[in-house]
């Protein structure tokens, strides 16, 4: 679940020091997608890379090189799905250096499609967690008990973010 949210974690205490900003959309009250969001250094192209790889480093050193590959790429999968929602408002290069254009599709003016987009991939996460996390487990009930109640404790998760998201927490 931290490899989901590995930019955003990064992301935080960065908002917190005013280094990373997020200013409301001119007329709106800037709740769920109404936001620009100045992430210009964890949500740049290159910072995402840079970040995605320093998690998988550290995944692999823990846990292997198919862990660490594998677990890298979940952390870079949220820069491209930010890709698709976000507005114009992240840049290819840190601290938009260069002035290159930002990027972002901006499903978000869509908020609807956004909700329901968001909510296909929780619940399609949460599938393939849970899938693999009973593989995994084996035979033994116990652990495959543990792993049901990790994986909803990932749906959980992920529903609670969103509505929280919409009520514009």
């Amino acid at each position: 679940m931290l490899a989901t949210q590995w930019l955003d974690v990064v992301f935080v205490p960065l908002f917190v020091a005013g280094i990373e900003r997020i200013e409301p959309v001119a007329g709106t009250r800037g709740g769920y997608g109404e936001g620009i969001i100045y992430a210009d250094y964890t949500h740049s192209l290159a910072g995402a890379i840079a970040l995605s790889l320093v998690f998988g480093a550290v995944a692999a050193w823990r846990w292997g090189s198919r862990s660490g590959t594998v677990l890298g790429g979940v952390a870079f999968s949220h820069w491209l799905i930010d890709l698709v929602t976000h507005r114009a408002d992240m840049p290819i290069l840190p601290a938009n250096a260069g002035g290159w254009p930002r990027l972002g599709f901006g499903l978000w003016r869509f908020p609807t499609a956004s909700i329901v987009a968001e909510l296909v991939l929780v619940i399609a996460g949460f599938a393939m967690y849970r899938g693999a996390a009973v593989r995994v487990a084996g035979d033994e009930s116990s652990t495959i008990r543990t792993a049901q109640l990790a994986s909803l404790i990932v749906l959980t998760a992920g529903l609670l973010t969103l509505a929280m998201n919409v009520a514009g927490y």
